[in-house]
């Protein structure tokens, strides 16, 4: 399965969710892959820690050889890194994604990396696919090589008009590149359940028929400690109710029925 994490505002926890999700489903023992799009590098450092820096062989290597001239390209999966954790690995991001975009995008490669992912879809159970916080070459890329597509949404008024933009948009991609993209949900993060304001504006969300998914994901500082400690919840914090939620998130993505206490 190859789902794209997508939003185009930042700050609404794209990295964190992608790789807490691939990390509980390598936990679960299937073979997982994070394909790290955003040049930030986001979530190739909160995976491999110290050794993310000044990697070789990055996911801007892998698609700078769609452009150069080369007699033979290398495969995809000899891009991929393993991470300290079984059977969770990562196509890492670079800063030079920012200087290839121009190129890959007047070549008209917008295909390449479903190409890339598909043949990578022979090695892994699960690919997931974070983005930068923007609608460019690279996220468009991502759209047209998922099967499904998760969006974060932080409960305030913001990100509540930029999701109307945001399935617009997926839609497009949808009809013109992608008709097997399946929109699995909204998830609503750093979400204050005692708070008035997340609740009204996820319950008039929900009322308009947006896609909005059971389980809301909690702020808390926990989610910071986790990243700089560069590991994922599942391993960093197993019991902690953050992680938990992340847990839940996962069972309801797999089609898993989840206690309804359990929801937020």
């Amino acid at each position: 399965m190859r789902r794209v994490v997508f939003n185009q505002k930042g700050g609404v926890g794209k990295s964190s969710i992608a790789c807490n999700l691939a990390a509980i489903a390598a936990a679960r023992g299937r073979r997982t892959l994070v394909v790290d799009l955003d040049p930030q590098g986001n979530s190739t450092h909160y995976l491999l820690g110290k050794p993310a820096s000044g990697l070789k062989d990055t996911v801007a290597d892998l698609l700078e050889q769609t452009v150069a001239f080369t007699v033979f390209n290398r495969r995809p999966d000899e891009f991929v890194h393993a991470t300290p954790y079984e059977n969770l690995f990562v196509l890492p991001s670079s800063p030079e994604l920012d200087f290839l975009e121009r190129k890959l995008e007047a070549k008209h490669k917008i295909y390449k990396l479903r190409e890339a992912l598909k043949k990578l879809g022979d090695n892994f159970d699960d690919i997931y696919i974070d983005t930068a916080p923007s609608l460019n070459f690279y996220s468009r890329s991502a759209l047209i090589a998922a099967e499904r597509c998760l969006i974060p949404f932080d409960c305030d008024d913001f990100s509540r008009q930029a999701l109307y933009s945001i399935l617009g948009e997926i839609k497009d991609i949808q009809e013109d590149h992608n008709e097997n993209l399946v929109v699995e949900g909204i998830v609503a993060n750093q979400f204050q359940a005692r708070a008035s304001l997340p609740r009204q504006l996820v319950g008039e969300l929900i009322e308009e028929g947006l896609p909005m998914l059971p389980v809301r994901l909690s702020s808390s500082v926990k989610m910071k400690e986790s990243h700089q400690a560069n590991k994922p919840l599942i391993h960093f914090a197993p019991k902690h109710p953050l992680t938990l939620q992340y847990v839940d998130l996962f069972r309801v993505l797999q089609g898993e029925k989840v206690e309804a206490e359990t929801l937020v």
